[in-house]
């Protein structure tokens, strides 16, 4: 028995209301390019609309000029989806409360999650979103699964709650000195003064 290897998400896709709610939502209010539309190739009644959210993956929404925006919370149960996250630049997560606000759209305030910052609102069909900011940058070559899988393991290591700054710092100067090479024959810490 083999496994079947994902290489990330292809897309993800979603009921939305009608054609310019949906629009007006992925790209209006989070800045995603909507890049192409066709119908439904299943659903001859609904549109397919395709947005970018930043890494050249796609969320798309099937359309229906019948249905109206529905903001009572999707259901979250098992098997259900709870929320989506996206990831957006500390710069941009800084301005998330005014941009809601400025719209009355209701959120949960920034919240710290130990590894990332996150706030939470949900979409017009009632969809929970997330707009998550990392605390940290990988080291060059490393990826953010690497930086937390050994910030995890620091973390079991100590007995600690959850992931904290200190096991991120941590786990990205143990990457950096196995990943690159240095010409020192010491390089543990040093006090220069």
């Amino acid at each position: 028995m083999r496994k079947i290897q994902a290489q990330g998400v292809h897309h993800i896709t979603l009921t939305g209301a009608n054609r310019q709610t949906s629009i007006d939502f992925w790209e209006g209010l989070l800045g995603m390019p909507f890049i192409f539309d066709q119908p439904n190739l299943d659903d001859p009644n609904e549109g397919h609309l395709y947005f970018d959210p930043g890494d050249g993956r796609l969320i798309t929404v099937f359309t229906n000029e019948t249905r109206t925006a529905d903001p009572r919370r999707t259901p979250t149960e098992p098997g259900c989806v709870h929320h989506l996250a996206f990831n957006v630049s500390r710069a941009s997560f800084l301005q998330v409360i005014e941009r809601l606000d400025e719209r009355g759209i209701k959120h949960s305030g920034a919240k710290d999650r130990g590894f990332m910052d996150s706030i939470y609102f949900t979409d017009p069909m009632g969809l929970l979103i997330e707009l998550a900011c990392y605390k940290f940058e990988p080291p060059l070559g490393c990826s953010h699964a690497d930086v937390m899988i050994r910030a995890h393991r620091l973390r079991v290591a100590a007995g600690d709650y959850n992931i904290q700054e200190s096991h991120l710092a941590d786990a990205i100067e143990a990457l950096v000195q196995e990943r690159q090479g240095s010409l020192s024959s010491n390089r543990q810490p040093a006090n220069p003064y």
